[in-house]
């Protein structure tokens, strides 16, 4: 099974400093809120260089689709929000929600699903 790399990218309210941003993420890690059942781990970013650059997105790392299915529901039928873990609930509402631009819900992410690997380890691509 491949793993599924969800990025998210973040829009902060003009008015929030990044330090600000930065510490509510330290906040919500220190209190568990990304302890995900199929979660294997999460990077926080800030662009350098291009698009990006001075911004903020998160690569999400789950065990593979079933997994990311299991927490967000099957791609053309997600979970409602009422039915998403109670920590990410915490996560969207409590901290993202007043430091964003938009409702945490609706910001622009792409979900991905590995199909090759460094070292030439290939993953056994989905037929779609």
């Amino acid at each position: 099974m491949a793993p599924l790399i969800s990025l998210h990218e973040y829009e902060l309210r003009p008015e929030v400093p990044p330090a600000a941003f930065e510490g509510a993420l330290r906040e919500a890690v220190a209190r568990g809120l990304f302890e995900l059942p199929g979660l294997q781990g999460f990077h926080f970013l800030r662009g350098i260089k291009g698009a990006r650059r001075g911004r903020y997105a998160a690569l999400w790392i789950y065990k593979n689709r079933e997994a990311w299915e299991e927490i967000w529901g099957p791609v053309d039928r997600p979970k409602p929000r009422e039915e998403f873990p109670p920590a990410w609930r915490i996560w969207e509402d409590e901290i993202l929600a007043p430091l964003l631009a938009q409702d945490p819900h609706s910001i622009t992410y792409t979900a991905y699903e590995v199909w090759l690997k460094s070292a030439g380890q290939a993953s056994s691509p989905r037929p779609y």
